[in-house]
């Protein structure tokens, strides 16, 4: 074979691997899966997009690589089924979000989750390894399911979790240092990301096949459904000769709270009657930056602070205080999706999702 010839072939096989992966439409799902369909369109996998997340807006708006480079490498993970996702990816090539491409509004879609076949490790993130066979779906289901729309087959990703972590896992900057991590220990049937965020919950999983319950898909996290998540915090009152204790178990495998961007807060107070005794609020989060300032995830080179409450964690908090009958202690555990502190940095001061300081736990103890 002639030199030419090779040359052809290498650069065809090249563009194959670069070529980009045509989806079904979320919409093309809700046929057959109108309930699923439903939840998914309330949750964050439905609005990763800078278009639905103002959040992730105000932070690519400051983005170098929006700025002055023009590629949108965030499509990775936020619009993965993005019609030009090699252009924004690629090295000598530009490609940015636009409101009018429908491929970039599909988000995180079905289709796109459903045919990640395998998740192939990397240094600097992870990578889904998608099926080339376009109706080709991967669940947990251990009979194989056959229709005009798909086939589907059962793939232990699924079952252990590993699905989620081509773009949960980690995710380094260019200093090589891990501005998102999901530390946490081999997933099992019994505890992974499937187990917690995706539980099981009553309605048929489509209307060709009544089933009683399917796998919630709405995804409860910080952003949406997390009284969820709720139960895998437990908050204790331990009453002691010089005040109390408040515990707070996180029963979870990983940190409390993930991105570097949230801001959980502990308000404990003690009522009785018209008496009001509130204590200093605690803090708990894990900052990023550089030069042990807080700064830019596209900057950070360190951890400046991490207060966050660990995987398995129990975290006591001691008070001092004198209790007597008939005191009531209200313990409030919530979070900030954006820390209070960097709001202005990135224009966020008027957004109400970024301000708004939500509940996760609340329990009030009275002392007899």
């Amino acid at each position: 074979m002639k030199l030419q010839q090779l040359i052809i072939i290498s650069i065809l096989l090249f563009s194959t691997l670069l070529a980009n992966k045509t989806f079904e439409a979320n919409l093309e799902c809700k046929e057959c899966h109108p309930l699923i369909y439903k939840e998914h369109q309330g949750a964050m996998h439905n609005k990763s997009t800078i278009f639905k997340d103002p959040i992730h807006k105000a932070i690519w708006d400051k983005h170098p690589l929006n700025t002055k480079k023009q590629k949108y490498k965030c499509a990775k993970c936020h619009i993965p089924t993005a019609n030009n996702l090699s252009d924004m990816l690629g090295k000598t090539t530009k490609g940015l979000p636009d409101a009018n491409n429908t491929t970039h509004n599909e988000a995180i879609s079905c289709a796109y989750c459903h045919r990640i076949e395998s998740v192939k490790h990397g240094i600097m993130a992870n990578k889904n390894i998608i099926s080339s066979e376009k109706k080709e779906y991967f669940a947990t289901m251990k009979k194989p399911l056959r229709n005009k729309f798909h086939y589907q087959a059962e793939n232990k990703n699924f079952a252990n979790g590993n699905v989620c972590m081509g773009c949960h896992s980690h995710k380094k900057n260019k200093q090589k240092f891990d501005v998102c991590v999901t530390s946490m220990s081999e997933p099992t049937d019994k505890d992974n990301c499937i187990t917690c965020h995706m539980p099981k919950v009553k309605g048929s999983v489509s209307n060709k096949e009544d089933t009683p319950t399917h796998s919630y898909h709405g995804f409860p996290g910080t952003n949406s459904g997390h009284e969820m998540l709720a139960k895998y915090i437990d908050v204790k009152f331990i009453q002691n000769s010089d005040g109390f204790d408040i515990s707070i178990y996180n029963q979870s495998p990983h940190l409390m709270l993930l991105h570097p961007l949230r801001f959980t807060q502990l308000h404990v107070s003690i009522t009785n009657g018209n008496n009001i005794n509130k204590f200093e609020t605690k803090s708990f989060v894990r900052i990023i930056g550089k030069d042990k300032k807080s700064s830019p995830p596209w900057l950070a080179n360190e951890i400046v602070k991490n207060t966050m409450i660990q995987a398995k964690e129990t975290r006591i908090i001691k008070y001092k205080s004198s209790l007597k009958s008939g005191d009531k202690v209200k313990v409030t555990l919530g979070y900030f999706l954006v820390n209070p502190k960097i709001l202005k940095k990135f224009s966020l001061e008027n957004n109400e999702k970024a301000k708004k300081f939500n509940i996760m736990k609340e329990k009030v103890f009275e002392i007899k």
